[in-house]
């Protein structure tokens, strides 16, 4: 459907109309006439000088109504779209300390580090979060915002991508990630908060333990899901795996009426998103939507482009 934002603007078409009827008319200052018994020797430009005016004149009035159509802002407006609002607000919280870097986890039939693993589940995980508002905080020696939520999927699944390895420290600083977590979350009621906190160890930084950080979690009611990454394979003949606080991360979780899972490989670890759409689960009204295209620039550029062909004209008409 076809619609003008602006349609009061319309009425500015006749102004042009009015200022030159009503505006004084501009006084020319007397020339010099030289007076001849014959004007056969001159040419006879009458013909051309009216045309040349009239065609000036058109362009100039087409130029003008599409200005005004333009300010009048036309928009294309599409057929109605439901859009899912499931009112879920969702944090996740990666680990990105050295023992990240530990390459013992199967992801397509070769061993790959953990954080690239987490990287590429994640990003399905992303993916089909339609309607959740979802944000990114980055750990290591301390915990920083990389995506407030948002209902920028694409955005948030870039930024977990671009992150890497040593970026934000070498420790472990869980307390300080689930603090920052809680903080960044709305006050509003009808919605799930809930953080998802991966790590392949244990709280090893930052001036926030995750007792204290817990307390924060219970009094804002915010649901902890953790999720312990890391294989209990060796691969090779050194293995630098960290110890995974388990007991931590189960008391962490079951405090927040949460729950705490081991991902040991890719299918594991997407087995456990999927417990958790079904875990935080909401039903809510469906919104519709209708999408806008605004057109603007088409009659614009089209003024534009008589602007320049009225201006050749003038310019061939003196030569």
């Amino acid at each position: 459907m076809f619609e003008f934002q602006w349609p009061m603007v319309f009425f500015a078409i006749p102004l042009p109309l009015l200022c030159y009827l009503l505006l004084p008319a501009t006084t020319k200052a007397p020339m010099a006439a030289l007076k001849v018994a014959t004007t056969q020797a001159f040419p006879q430009g009458n013909i051309t000088t009216t045309a040349s005016s009239r065609t000036n004149l058109a362009i100039t009035t087409i130029i003008w109504l599409l200005l005004v159509t333009a300010a009048s802002r036309p928009l294309w407006i599409g057929d109605p779209i439901v859009a899912p609002t499931q009112a879920r607000e969702l944090m996740l919280a990666v680990d990105l300390s050295a023992s990240m870097q530990e390459e013992d986890m199967r992801l397509n039939g070769r061993w790959v580090d953990r954080l690239t693993m987490v990287k590429s589940v994640l990003a399905q995980f992303i993916e089909q979060r339609t309607g959740d508002r979802l944000g990114l905080i980055l750990f290591a020696d301390n915990a920083y915002v990389q995506a407030p939520l948002t209902f920028d999927l694409a955005t948030v699944k870039q930024l977990l991508d671009e992150s890497i390895l040593g970026l934000v420290g070498q420790r472990t600083a869980i307390g300080e990630a689930i603090g920052l977590a809680v903080k960044r979350f709305d006050r509003r009621e009808n919605t799930n908060r809930v953080l998802i906190l991966l790590t392949d160890g244990e709280n090893t930084a930052g001036n926030l333990t995750p007792d204290q950080a817990l307390q924060l979690a219970v009094a804002a009611k915010v649901t902890i899901y953790t999720i312990g990454v890391g294989s209990a394979q060796q691969v090779g003949f050194f293995n630098r795996g960290s110890s995974i606080d388990e007991r931590s991360l189960t008391a962490i979780s079951k405090a927040t009426n949460g729950q705490y899972f081991k991902a040991t490989d890719a299918k594991e670890l997407a087995n456990i998103y999927q417990q958790l759409d079904k875990l935080e689960k909401i039903d809510a009204n469906e919104q519709i939507m209708r999408p806008q295209q605004a057109l603007f620039y088409w009659p614009l550029t089209i003024a534009l482009l008589l602007t320049f062909v009225a201006m050749l004209l003038s310019w061939r008409g003196r030569h």
